[in-house]
């Protein structure tokens, strides 16, 4: 017991700094944002030599993008890099900001053009832009897929059907994270209110704190929360990564963050827009292909506290890239759960088919 303590001693500061913007409901809206950072690039003499940034087809752009710490980011660290060297083919101006609730109103006063958000809050943005036929903003492409896991403080739990009798600690009541919860736990023939106990904490490093105290605990973290408490708490480990859960139960995949453009810099900017989605797709292949420089790059721009934490958690944040129709089916598949749960939660309706963006197309 005095060890799992001593851990979180040693832990709390770096676990206090880590924002999971991504899958988080609400935050302190005071919260100050973090300016544009800049890194310098790093580099593995085994590495290949970066390909050459395509010649430009379209006048060079202006980016204002804001996005959150948190995995949402993790993929567009190596762009950020390159921006921030002015190597990049458009001028891509990015900040970081602690909570969706700061972007929110950025978008919608045409402070930004582009903007990597949670899942749900661009259904919401949709809704508070006009909706069906006139929204201002479109999503374009998804960036992460789910960044929750279920934790055990022991070793008894291996699938959903073992937390039948368990205390589960989470956070997230009334946001994705319960949700996603509940859809898993239901669609694997477990009542959530009778077969299990869900016990909600407002913060993520109380949970990370009972968790490393309790032998025996049962909690859902997002990450990189999860990677820290596994990597400092003595005998805790993964038990259920949640992505799997969903797509074992529902036809579509778990999905946490998606970029999101408003239509009036679209119209005006529609080559140079297809051309930042390729060098973001390229960014996000970087970050998977090389964790350790990602790692380090992600560190450097104050979206994780620690290099080595954040190559670790690379793998379970499911940093992606995907579009077109296959953006469609995944979140219109997320949506229609959360919209089941929480009509509000997704703006009060799902979004019609001019929420979507296809490039090219």
């Amino acid at each position: 017991m005095s060890a799992r303590r001593g851990w979180f001693a040693a832990a709390q500061a770096a676990l206090l700094a880590l924002a999971l913007a991504a899958c988080a409901g609400t935050a302190d809206p005071g919260a100050a944002p973090t300016a544009p950072v800049s890194s310098s690039p790093t580099s593995s003499p085994s590495a290949p030599a970066p390909e050459p940034t395509p010649e430009p087809t379209a006048e060079r752009t202006t980016f204002r993008i804001a996005t959150l710490k948190g995995p949402t980011t993790m993929g567009l660290v190596e762009l950020m890099d390159e921006a921030a060297q002015g190597t990049a083919r458009h001028d891509y101006q990015v900040t970081v900001y602690g909570t969706p609730d700061e972007v929110l109103p950025k978008i919608l006063q045409g402070d930004v053009d582009v903007a990597l958000v949670p899942a749900n809050l661009a259904s919401v943005l949709y809704a508070k832009t006009g909706g069906d036929g006139g929204a201002k903003v479109k999503v374009a492409a998804i960036n992460t897929l789910g960044v929750l896991q279920v934790l055990e403080a022991g070793d008894t739990v291996h699938a959903v059907a073992d937390l039948r009798g368990h205390t589960i600690l989470s956070t997230g009541k009334g946001a994705s994270p319960q949700y996603v919860l509940e859809h898993v736990l239901t669609e694997a023939g477990l009542d959530p209110t009778k077969d299990v106990t869900i016990e909600y904490l407002s913060e993520a490093t109380e949970v990370a704190a009972r968790l490393a105290a309790t032998p025996g605990a049962v909690a859902v973290l997002p990450q990189p929360y999860a990677t820290v408490v596994t990597k400092q708490a003595e005998g805790v480990r993964v038990a259920i990564d949640l992505t799997d859960a969903w797509a074992d139960v529902t036809p579509s995949r778990l999905v946490t963050g998606v970029v999101v453009v408003r239509t009036p810099f679209l119209a005006e900017h529609r080559a140079a827009f297809d051309e930042f989605l390729a060098d973001y797709r390229a960014s996000t292949q970087f970050t998977n292909e090389h964790p350790d420089e990602a790692g380090a790059l992600i560190a450097a721009a104050g979206i994780v506290p620690a290099a080595a934490v954040a190559t670790a958690a690379i793998p379970a944040s499911h940093v992606t890239y995907i579009d077109g129709a296959d953006l469609r089916t995944d979140l219109d598949g997320y949506l229609a759960v959360l919209f089941a749960a929480n009509p509000a939660s997704v703006g009060g309706a799902l979004p019609g088919d001019d929420f979507y963006y296809t490039p090219g197309g």
